[in-house]
């Protein structure tokens, strides 16, 4: 398993994204939410947010439509912080938007109404819909919050969420697609040593497979070369860290932890996770390494767990 697969660029693309940052398909989404059929995309203003240096903020998709300021995030891993997130996205979104009123105004400004949606089609089971809210990550449980911000997940991997799926054809052939990504790479990691090569050909072999059979087959055609890209990063962290995983469960027990193996080390690929959500990469690699760095990563992590739950 190749170490450098651990190099991580600042910001990475998403095939989501890039799909749904077209106006005609992101009406599509936005009609199926919504139970609309609204017909005019050119309503629709795409305001997403790209690189910035403020908190390094960067969304997969926003928008305004209807007095509506959509915020859209693609999730591959469950994040119970996507509520303090997008509070950093809805902040700088409305503070470019009303740049130019005077909020000291004694005239009410308006402003559009946030939503906030997730879309998730990571391989952790989830259920069809979460709801996240901001006032769960207070350290004090208030009744009444004085602010809050409710995100809607929603489950977009194949069999879930079928009547959504239909009334959007572009969101169920992308969980197609993932689906059949996934099926690929579990037959080819076993023929190709090499892991980038596995996961480079089972994309390779998805999309021909997919074009053959007209799922989102213009964009397909368009976009192949950056689809391969993105698509390898989010698989080869995948494929990477799961062997991982398995390989310093292997290690414990071989060297006498047996049974007693702490049941934490078994997390090791939820840990790491946990750390990406947070811009730690640095700790991921130090601690795929050094056991004992590893260990207070995980001490860290069952400590944080523990207080979310409070």
């Amino acid at each position: 398993m190749k170490q450098d697969n651990l190099i991580t660029p600042k910001y990475k693309d998403t095939t989501f994204r890039m799909l749904f940052n077209d106006k005609e398909e992101l009406l599509s989404l936005y009609n199926a939410l919504n139970g609309t059929n609204y017909d005019n995309p050119d309503e629709m203003i795409i305001n997403t947010i790209g690189d910035s240096t403020f908190m390094k903020v960067k969304n997969d998709v926003s928008f305004i439509f209807n007095y509506e300021l959509g915020i859209f995030e693609h999730q591959s891993t469950p994040c119970p912080n996507m509520p303090l997130r997008d509070l950093f996205y809805v902040a700088k979104l409305l503070k470019s938007m009303t740049q130019k009123d005077d909020l000291y105004r004694s005239k009410l400004i308006k402003i559009p109404s946030p939503k906030f949606f997730v879309f998730y089609n990571g391989t952790e089971p989830m259920e069809d819909t979460k709801i996240y809210k901001l006032s769960e990550q207070f350290e004090k449980h208030e009744e009444f919050p004085d602010l809050e911000l409710i995100v809607t997940l929603i489950n977009v991997n194949e069999g879930h969420n079928p009547e959504l799926m239909a009334a959007c054809e572009t969101l169920n052939n992308y969980s197609i697609f993932v689906a059949i990504v996934r099926k690929y790479i579990k037959d080819i990691a076993s023929e190709i040593e090499d892991s980038d090569d596995a996961v480079r050909a089972a994309i390779e072999k998805a999309i021909d497979d997919c074009i053959n059979r007209g799922i989102l087959k213009d964009f397909f055609e368009k976009h192949r070369k950056e689809v391969v890209e993105m698509e390898m990063w989010d698989y080869n962290e995948e494929l990477h860290y799961k062997t991982i995983a398995q390989e310093k469960y292997e290690d414990g027990y071989d060297d006498g932890y047996g049974n007693g193996y702490d049941d934490a080390e078994r997390n090791i690929t939820a840990l790491f996770n946990w750390l990406l959500e947070q811009g730690r990469d640095e700790d991921v690699k130090k601690a795929i390494l050094d056991k004992e760095f590893r260990m207070k990563l995980l001490k860290e992590y069952d400590e944080s767990k523990k207080a979310s739950l409070c």
